[in-house]
């Protein structure tokens, strides 16, 4: 049942509880301003990581944790999103900040950390009823995801701390590789429209112009936005595959989900963001804008996009099997092996377009 005050918030699933005469003990210790009465609420959006609301009396905190069952090595990385969170607001206010880190097994069996709490709305597969038929504001959500993207790409590792995170000589190569192993990992049948993907992937991998932070799954429900103004941004969520290489990698991906009207329906199902709706930029118009804000060359755009889509589908397959293995009881994944199918068919037509 979600809270009225919050519809994100609802009370926390069964399968899902935390053990809290573990967890607040530690909590009491590690954070600031943890004095009042303790409550436990849970997010009721995402797909993967698992994300509570926490309350010390009128204080609030988030948590974050991966996923039930096991996961892919390096993915759901809480360790690397609270090193990420410590410092990245310096430079770039839209990161909350991770405030403690918990790498303790005895407290919750994983690890986790402890961040801000924002306040805003998250605009998801649906546009919200009120910004039905404003298409001035619709433009102005869509140039501001950009502008956003665009901002993160410009920001210097180094001067926050992040000058040695990840890999980036051979980003791109080892992305392709990384990603055809997660394939191979969590697929439970084949797919020739992912195989055909691969395939064309691997031969025509671009050379980076540049390397930048890379949020690596930066779309619309990944960013909070102002109730009262919901082209104003008030957080980037969710930054756990967080990088240094390639920052044409995060416009492809945002690619992916940049739906347009005379899009394939098929499409809409699959990577949901309500840019069809009147007023958003097309992708063209996308491009274009982050093109002009950081002065990158996109003409090879379209090898990026491909990938966004291959890297999306082994991410549906991933959640997917977790439900067929019985790792959740989420009944929201029960057709995802459909959403990886017309997934695969989408990327294999870019490849032609």
């Amino acid at each position: 049942m979600t809270s009225p005050d919050d519809p994100e918030v609802i009370a926390v699933r069964a399968d899902e509880r935390l053990k809290p005469d573990r967890l607040e003990p530690w909590l009491r210790a590690h954070l600031p301003h943890a004095d009042g009465p303790f409550t436990l609420q849970q997010f009721g959006g995402g797909h993967a990581n698992l994300t509570y609301l926490l309350h010390f009396g009128n204080d609030e905190y988030v948590l974050r944790r991966p996923p039930l069952g096991p996961i892919a090595p390096s993915a759901h990385d809480m360790q690397r999103e609270h090193r990420v969170l410590r410092r990245l607001g310096e430079a770039f206010p839209l990161a909350p900040t991770s405030y403690a880190l918990c790498t303790d097994p005895a407290v919750l069996g994983v690890d986790f950390h402890v961040m801000e709490r924002r306040h805003g709305s998250v605009i998801r597969s649906e546009l919200p009823p009120h910004l039905v038929g404003k298409p001035e504001v619709n433009r102005r959500i869509g140039e501001m995801l950009v502008d956003v993207l665009a901002d993160l790409h410009r920001v210097d590792p180094a001067d926050v701390g992040l000058g040695d995170l990840g890999r980036p000589d051979g980003f791109a190569r080892r992305q392709v590789d990384g990603w055809g192993r997660r394939w191979l990992a969590a697929k439970h049948e084949a797919v020739a429209d992912v195989d055909e993907m691969l395939s064309w992937l691997d031969a025509s991998i671009p050379t980076p112009q540049i390397t930048t932070l890379l949020h690596n799954d930066y779309k619309l429900d990944n960013l909070m936005v102002d109730v009262a103004d919901p082209a104003t941004p008030v957080a980037v969520l969710d930054w756990d595959m967080t990088t240094r290489g390639d920052p044409l990698m995060d416009v492809g991906y945002l690619l992916n989900f940049w739906n347009e009207a005379t899009d394939d329906p098929r499409w809409h199902h699959v990577s949901k963001m309500p840019t069809n709706h009147e007023g958003f930029p097309s992708r063209a118009e996308v491009v274009e804008r982050y093109a002009r804000r950081t002065g990158l060359d996109l003409d090879a755009i379209a090898w990026y996009h491909v990938f966004g889509v291959f890297k999306l589908v082994v991410i549906v397959q991933q959640i997917y099997i977790r439900y067929v293995r019985g790792q959740t009881q989420d009944e929201r994944f029960a057709g995802y092996d459909e959403r990886v199918r017309d997934l695969a068919h989408k990327g294999v037509q870019l490849m032609s377009s």
